[in-house]
């Protein structure tokens, strides 16, 4: 017997403490005494990798918490940890216990007011628990964790107010006045209130009632609480399931940690909680939550956390920026399935690594994001993919809800908020009601989401790119008319875009047969090109780390010549544009204003990411200005022009017909197109000349087009 001759007080754990668990041997059962007393050795003596003692520094560092491996109770004793895991509601108090006397013990004494030695007062020290666990699906989860120790993944979609949720209660007897203090469940649980007073009356004095208790709120104990609202990851979630979300109670030093839109792996304990006191029904139904004993945020690409990258992949990935071909190889993963469109791909990649951001001393942030959807979706570390015509302002920004039960409002985030941090991809961007496109413009620009209504004034962070694909007004695009006829978009959203390129189906023989021969082996053998990518590092999973590392690990800034060159050929570019508009006399479809100065800047960042470079040279401006070229430059000057691409002999029969139109419509009257074209060819005019005519017109405002361009309309 161990320590029996060292003081002179003994006692049996038996008659203290009632045991761990109803029935079983007893000896295999800790009870709660000498479990806390364990614990304590735990905190106290638990030695490191190191050799040190982690949990009393930490203890002595943070006064008020400290957060507890699993593992590290696993080698320490593993009945415990067991324990912990199995029935942590009993426990983890133990452990707060724990923590809070040996703190005590650990702190010198301080002189009191009297000049004595006092122990000194140490308030409750909050546990968090931490584990390496695989995480359960949301799913998965059911009856049989009631009570347990669960870890799970997701984005917070919504964060409530905090709320003071009381500890111990304090209540009054309305007769006789007698005081009694009740706990309080942890979590969302409430107090049990004794029915009657256990008061004994005198001889005269009339009994105590049933339920005499009223609550006296001044003189409870409370702590913080929130709730979350955290939703699957999308990349969990099966194809065609909504997403499930769980509730979430936090509280004392987690509350007001999260914001919206955060990803978080969550320890808690699963347990239930009566929904609402006026609901009917069934009794025995209860809903499920999770009371949070432990949370991490998930390390996204803008959290400067430790990366968790071995040294092998570290070595690979330097060892692969180096190779010359790093670039061409990159981009021959973006999208195998997908025949030519070699610049488009060049860009996406891009798109992927993103640009450097910066902050300005004056608080000012640029953005670092640059704008084939469901591979980027699949290959980006936080990807949302979003079709136009299913999504409205609030779904894309953030909307603002009524809680049911607590009647107030609260914000939930949308696309662009649970994307933080990655890439936002927008299928059927032409099909988006007007008003719902506005809604991303201050989050293209400024990378923020601001909301006012109901009450709630906020900004929430959107630090994403944006990946959108249109169709033109007709549906193909007409190479008769400009690109602005053709492009449906507002000027002020294009120019936001850093590239917009113009992808049409070109009829060649050649290519056609190379086309077609590269979709029926895709379809044939399942793989993407005839020589099957043996290396299984260089798919999918191999890319997306290799992104991840790029971004968390590089932020690339230019060098004083690519600087020097970018002025150059910005102001050649504007003077060219000013050039063109001064011949043709209008404006180019899509603009280049400074903000396209900016999307080079950041393509060039973004390319010397691509090699783990730190400075941006002037062969990457090059490079960026050539994808600008064939891109956006080219779809600025795209479609046909009065002045432009005429022979003679077609600008004499296009006036012809113009002198034709004009006297077959008096000016005001209006025909069908159709039948305008079918009578001028009875007259022997091209079809094709008939409309390039027309369109001449509509540039000079001499027709106009009515009844979604059937009609014509000749004006004065």
């Amino acid at each position: 017997m161990s320590g029996w001759d060292e003081g002179a007080v003994f006692y049996s754990d038996q008659a203290q403490f009632p045991r761990g668990g109803p029935g079983g041997d007893p000896s295999a059962d800790l009870t709660r005494h000498s479990a806390l007393r364990m614990l304590k050795e735990f905190l106290r003596g638990f030695t490191g990798p190191t050799g040190d003692f982690p949990y009393r520094e930490s203890l002595v560092h943070n006064r008020d918490h400290v957060t507890v491996a699993i593992e590290d109770l696993d080698a320490f004793d593993t009945e415990l940890s067991d324990k912990i895991r199995k029935s942590p509601a009993d426990y983890l108090p133990l452990f707060e216990t724990a923590a809070s006397e040996v703190l005590a013990s650990l702190r010198s004494k301080v002189a009191g007011e009297t000049g004595e030695m006092e122990e000194p007062v140490t308030g409750d020290v909050q546990i968090f628990l931490s584990s390496k666990e695989n995480c359960l699906s949301m799913r998965s989860i059911g009856a049989d964790y009631m009570s347990k120790l669960v870890k799970i993944a997701g984005i917070t979609i919504a964060a409530s107010r905090v709320k003071a949720k009381a500890t111990h209660v304090t209540l009054l007897c309305k007769n006789c006045r007698s005081v009694k203090t009740v706990p309080c469940r942890p979590g969302l649980g409430g107090a049990i209130v004794p029915r009657s007073c256990d008061h004994v009356p005198q001889p005269g004095e009339e009994p105590c009632p049933l339920d005499p208790w009223i609550a006296v709120p001044d003189k409870s104990k409370y702590v913080d609480l929130q709730t979350l609202k955290l939703q699957e990851n999308p990349e969990d979630v099966p194809t065609g399931e909504l997403p499930r979300n769980m509730l979430l109670s936090v509280d004392r030093h987690l509350v007001q940690t999260i914001v919206p839109g955060t990803r978080l792996t969550v320890i808690g304990i699963y347990s239930v909680y009566q929904a609402s006191a006026n609901q009917k029904g069934a009794v025995g139904v209860k809903q499920p939550y999770i009371r949070v004993v432990g949370l991490e945020q998930s390390r996204d690409a803008n959290s400067n956390g430790p990366s968790n990258f071995t040294l092998d992949e570290e070595m690979e990935f330097k060892e692969f920026a180096q190779r010359p071909d790093a670039y061409a190889k990159i981009c021959s993963m973006i999208g195998p399935s997908i025949y030519g469109h070699s610049d488009v791909k060049k860009a996406i990649a891009c798109l992927l690594f993103g640009g450097s951001k910066k902050r300005l001393p004056d608080g000012v942030r640029l953005r670092g994001d640059i704008h084939f959807l469901k591979f980027v979706e699949k290959t980006a570390p936080i990807a949302v993919y979003t079709s136009g015509k299913g999504s409205s302002a609030a779904g894309l920004t953030a909307s603002v809800i009524r809680d049911g039960s607590s009647r107030e409002f609260y914000l939930e985030g949308g696309a662009m908020v649970l994307a933080d941090g990655g890439v936002v991809c927008i299928d059927e961007f032409d099909k988006m009601r007007p008003e719902d496109r506005v809604a991303i413009h201050e989050a293209m620009e400024q990378q923020t989401i601001s909301i006012a209504k109901a009450g709630i004034t906020t900004v929430l962070n959107s630090r994403t790119s944006v990946l959108a694909a249109a169709n033109p007004i007709a549906g193909r695009y007409d190479d008769l008319k400009t690109a602005q006829d053709n492009i449906d978009l507002q000027t002020t959203i294009l120019s936001r875009f850093d590239l917009i390129f113009i992808v049409k189906d070109v009829r060649m023989y050649d290519q056609d047969k190379r086309i077609a021969s590269h979709i029926i082996k895709v379809h044939a053998s399942g793989a993407a090109a005839p020589s099957k990518i043996t290396d299984a590092s260089e798919g999918e999973n191999w890319l997306k780390r290799y992104i991840e590392y790029c971004r968390v690990t590089c932020k690339p800034r230019l060098s004083e010549k690519a600087a020097e060159m970018l002025q150059n050929k910005y102001v050649e570019i504007r003077q060219k544009m000013r050039m063109q508009a001064h011949e043709t006399g209008r404006a180019a479809a899509i603009p280049i204003t400074v903000r396209q100065l900016e999307a080079i800047i950041r393509l060039s960042e973004s390319l010397a990411k691509m090699r783990l470079t730190s400075v941006a040279t002037p062969e990457h401006v090059e490079e960026a200005f050539r994808l600008f070229n064939v891109s956006t430059v080219d779809a600025a000057r795209s479609g046909i022009n009065e002045h432009l691409n005429l022979s003679p002999d077609i600008a004499n029969e296009i006036k012809q017909a113009e002198v034709q139109i004009k006297r077959r419509m008096g000016i005001g009257s209006h025909i069908s197109e159709r039948r305008l074209i079918d009578e001028l060819n009875r007259m022997g005019m091209n079809e094709s000349i008939v409309r390039r005519a027309l369109l001449i017109m509509h540039q000079r405002d001499e027709v106009e087009y009515k009844r979604e361009r059937r009609v014509i309309v000749r004006k004065a």
